[in-house]
């Protein structure tokens, strides 16, 4: 059912060998700039800001390192980097995605990264299969996002290291896929980036549930609505 592609997988943190979380930091391609510019997510290239230093969720955060331990990392990518992250009280162990606010070059950037945290809080708990998100936090230099930690890789590694799927194994994963966007249609959200590494394993079991993660090109939507995103390009 589902085929990979035969150029190298575009990972949002790390590569294909490493344990990949909830990360939607990458969110546009990495190309060289010859005059050193910072080139935005939009694919515009600005000049730095100052700006960068002001608030982005607009409300006031805990310290995240009041709440939790940041520990190794998991991945790292354009804007941001992946790490466990371990809460004080509870033990209870985390992914934290920290996105850099030396990668916001236009405000476009800016509400992309509110826009993510808003639908996370929106479609949260809504489905066993759609990434937990626990919180988000703010400093002077990054904005960290806290879910739900999956230990088992991605659904596209593990397709890879089985070399083919039982029919009755594809069809179970891909109602489970189904069911996610059912979910998100339902709550007028549109993923818009659905791929075998935008699903992760809950653990490292055979029968480990698949995880829908970054919600970083997502948006809301309302009925009748025509998207012209260029990765979804169709009425809805």
């Amino acid at each position: 059912v589902f085929l990979p592609s035969s150029y190298p997988s575009p990972l949002i943190m790390g590569n294909s060998s490493t344990t990949h979380l909830p990360d939607s930091s990458n969110r546009s391609s990495e190309g060289s700039n010859p005059k050193g510019n910072p080139k935005s997510r939009h694919g515009r290239i600005h000049f730095p800001s100052s700006n960068r230093k002001k608030t982005v969720l607009n409300r006031p955060t805990q310290n995240i390192r009041e709440i939790y331990t940041l520990g190794k990392e998991l991945g790292r990518g354009q804007f941001g980097v992946t790490r466990i992250c371990t809460n004080k009280s509870t033990g209870e162990v985390l992914a934290c995605k920290s996105i850099s606010k030396r990668s916001f070059t236009c405000r476009e950037d800016v509400e992309d990264v509110r826009s993510e945290v808003q639908i996370l809080e929106s479609i949260s708990g809504k489905s066993p299969n759609i990434v937990k998100f626990i919180g988000a936090y703010e400093d002077a230099h990054s904005v960290h996002l806290v879910m739900q930690f999956c230990s088992g890789g991605e659904l596209f590694d593990r397709i890879v290291s089985r070399g083919k799927y039982s029919e009755i194994a594809a069809s179970a994963s891909c109602k489970t896929i189904v069911e996610v966007i059912r979910t998100c249609h339902l709550n007028g959200i549109m993923h818009r980036d659905l791929k075998p590494e935008n699903f992760l394993l809950l653990n490292k079991d055979d029968d480990a549930p698949l995880m829908a993660i970054d919600f970083g090109l997502s948006t809301f939507f309302k009925p009748g609505e025509c998207s012209t995103h260029p990765t979804c390009v169709y009425n809805m």
